[in-house]
């Protein structure tokens, strides 16, 4: 293991090296110059490829408290809520899995290298000024080698200080109470220590019980119904604390910033309503701590450089109790788990951009990743392997701009290295992973754009994969995917008429994915078998539209999705096609959309969002029509009025979720609540 690691070791030192080669006998930059706290880069970037975006403005409109309910309205994107106020809420993109969506918080990718899942359910938007999602990765390349490492990316960005005229104190309260017993307050300071630094504090907490009415309805293989009744949702319950804060300064030609957070939960896990059974008694409580900082300098007219790094410790505990209540009764469960699970993660990079023309740039960066897991198991009656990963990434970019044409390319390196007790351990892995983007702008005068690209990428096994009690196989491969995208931006601004603007973009695509990494059971529910097996083909259409205009002093802003997405299962079992052969994948909808409407005037603002998601097939493997979910849509609606008492900024809202009272769900037996109601205070000095 210590001669694996020194090899990492001696990789990392030769990129920092061809970093300061880059870096010697330049000269001093003007490129940047300060305008009060935002440092203004003299030439700005043109993206190759456009993300969908939403900003402070948009989310402060929406019906959307968590980072997860937000991400419903991007083109492409499927959210899996487990159901509730505690339900665990993933997201995927373009149907590859979440574990292929790289979640990145103010430059820095949240990791969990035990299952690969981040729980977006955690992160509010109260404190977000921007949430963006790319497919393939981001239009640039002074980006952290990470950055390239993912099939789509999503970046959240957190609020940062901002001060109007000469305030140096800013004073955020806010209070929310609902339906299923919610209370959530929440503050943020904001202060100004001095002309170059700022300084931010915010702590948020959540309450709920979790209980909420809900229609199960079944039937069996004949059509004929074999439940229909309405009952209460239970063990969903959830009590939360979020504090975050930030430093923030600049330097010559830069800046820098410090971040800390910590989330703390104790939830229920409510569990799959299946076989007439309401109640599960399982349990997991989390305490999550991170802090990051990060460092950019222009250091010359040519040459910038970046440094980020991050510790993170995340503490999970899992509780199975001893029964759960059948038909009335208590029935003791067969595998009864307390478990306690401790990861640890250290991460450092370093990120460098030169510019050798006019229309050409160069990047050169590396990250290293540190990985620990440790576990406490009771119940379970085999020993833990307690797996370690040591990771190098290094990524080699280039940008060209030629005017109407524009292209980036990249290649990533990726160099892993694992120990594990009581276990023969799995072997290195090293892969190369290269991608194209390209830009075309064919009529000077219009705002019309053609892009494209190809990206092969893969993913490491998580620790569960590889290494769980009972369950993990350390041979497993990396999955691989192929990414090819096609498609156009339109934009279009109005002076003479009702219509302020248009935008458009549609796109194309194909993936594959080879050594999918799949679960088959081996006669129990908790002892499973990982293999490589599968083999997945999709295709797909994803388009949004954006319209803004105004009625005299009314403002409209309208923003629609329509997705399409065909994704097969090809996988072959020693040459012999599976059963499912061409039967489209669990969870994908053929057709998914949104729409977004907003109306403003003076100091009113009416929000309206209506979800949809189309017919599926749930986990089981074929697509038969005992396996059939019907499609299911929301509406939701919000009104919101702002108002100034003395020198107080105040605004009220009131919000209905789900407003026609729809039964559905998201995950199949996992209910989500009909119709709910939020009210909303926010006082700011």
């Amino acid at each position: 293991m210590l001669f694996r690691f020194s090899i990492i070791k001696k990789q990392f030192a030769t990129g920092l090296f061809c970093f300061s080669v880059l870096a010697s006998a330049q000269e001093r930059s003007d490129s940047l110059r300060q305008l009060k706290e935002i440092v203004v880069i003299a030439r700005p970037f043109q993206k190759i490829i456009p993300s969908q975006k939403l900003t402070g403005v948009q989310l402060e409109k929406l019906n959307s408290h968590s980072v997860a309910d937000a991400l419903r309205y991007f083109a492409g994107v499927q959210i899996k809520d487990y159901g509730g106020m505690g339900g665990l809420k993933t997201v995927n993109v373009r149907n590859m899995g979440s574990t292929h969506v790289g979640v990145f918080y103010d430059g820095i990718q949240l990791g969990n290298a035990q299952n690969g899942v981040v729980d977006l359910g955690k992160f509010s938007l109260d404190d977000l000024d921007e949430i963006s999602l790319y497919n393939g990765q981001k239009s640039e390349i002074f980006q952290s080698a990470k950055d390239f490492a993912s099939a789509s990316a999503i970046y959240i960005k957190a609020k940062k200080p901002k001060f109007a005229d000469n305030k140096k104190t800013n004073l955020l309260v806010r209070y929310k109470a609902g339906s299923i017993q919610l209370i959530n307050p929440s503050v943020r300071l904001e202060q100004k220590i001095n002309d170059r630094w700022n300084f931010s504090l915010s702590s948020e907490y959540i309450r709920s019980d979790g209980k909420y009415k809900f229609r199960y309805k079944r039937n069996n293989v004949d059509g004929t119904v074999a439940y229909d009744t309405v009952a209460t949702r239970w063990n969903s319950d959830i009590e939360a604390l979020r504090i975050e804060s930030g430093l923030y300064g600049t330097v010559q030609n830069g800046h820098w910033e410090t971040k800390l957070y910590y989330y703390g939960s104790d939830r229920g896990l409510p569990g799959a309503i299946v076989k007439n059974v309401w109640y599960n008694g399982e349990r997991q409580g989390d305490k999550n701590f991170f802090a990051q900082a990060g460092f950019t300098k222009d250091i010359t007219s040519k040459y910038k450089f970046q440094i980020k790094g991050k510790y993170a410790y995340d503490y999970t505990h899992y509780l199975s109790r001893d029964s759960v209540l059948f038909m009335g009764s208590s029935v003791t469960k067969k595998m009864q788990f307390d478990n306690s699970y401790y990861q640890q993660e250290f991460y450092l990079t370093a990120v460098n951009a030169y510019s050798i023309s006019p229309i050409w740039d160069v990047s050169l960066s590396a990250d290293f990743q540190y990985n620990k897991l440790n576990a406490t198991m009771r119940g379970v009656g085999t020993l833990f392997t307690y797996p370690q990963r040591y990771s190098l990434w290094s990524s080699l970019a280039s940008s060209l701009d030629l005017g109407k044409l524009k292209a980036q390319t990249s290649i990533l390196g990726t160099f892993v290295t694992e120990e594990v007790r009581n276990n023969a351990g799995s072997p290195d892995k090293s892969e190369l992973a290269p991608a194209v983007f390209i830009g075309y702008r064919p009529f000077e005068k219009h705002d019309f754009n053609i892009r494209a690209f190809a990206k092969r990428i893969f993913r490491m096994p998580t620790f569960n994969d590889l290494y769980y009690t009972q369950i993990g196989n350390s041979v497993l491969k990396p999955e691989y995917t192929n990414q090819y995208n096609l498609g156009f931006s339109y934009n279009k601004s109005f002076t003479l008429s009702f219509l302020n603007a248009v935008a458009v973009q549609l796109d194309a695509y194909y993936m594959d994915v080879t050594d999918k990494i799949i679960a088959a059971p081996t006669g129990s529910n908790f002892r499973w078998m990982m293999t490589n097996m599968g083999k997945v083909e999709g295709k797909g259409l994803d388009a949004t539209l954006g319209v803004k205009g105004h009625i005299g002093t009314v403002e409209l802003n309208t923003n629609l999705t329509y997705s399409y997405s065909k994704v097969q299962d090809f996988t072959k079992i020693n040459g012999v096609k599976m059963s499912s052969h061409g039967d489209q994948i669990p969870y994908t909808p053929w057709h998914s959309g949104s729409v977004i409407l907003n109306i403003s005037r003076n100091t009113w603002f009416l929000n309206y969002s209506f979800m949809y998601v189309g017919e599926r097939y749930d986990g089981a493997v074929n697509n038969i029509a005992r396996n059939h979910i019907e499609p299911w849509y929301t509406h939701d609606i919000s009104i919101q009025k702002e108002w100034t008492y003395k020198k107080y900024k105040i605004k009220g809202s009131v919000e209905m979720n789900n407003a026609l009272d729809q039964y559905y769900d998201v995950v199949l037996n996992y209910p989500m609540p009909g119709r709910n109601f939020r009210f909303v205070l926010n006082i700011s000095l």
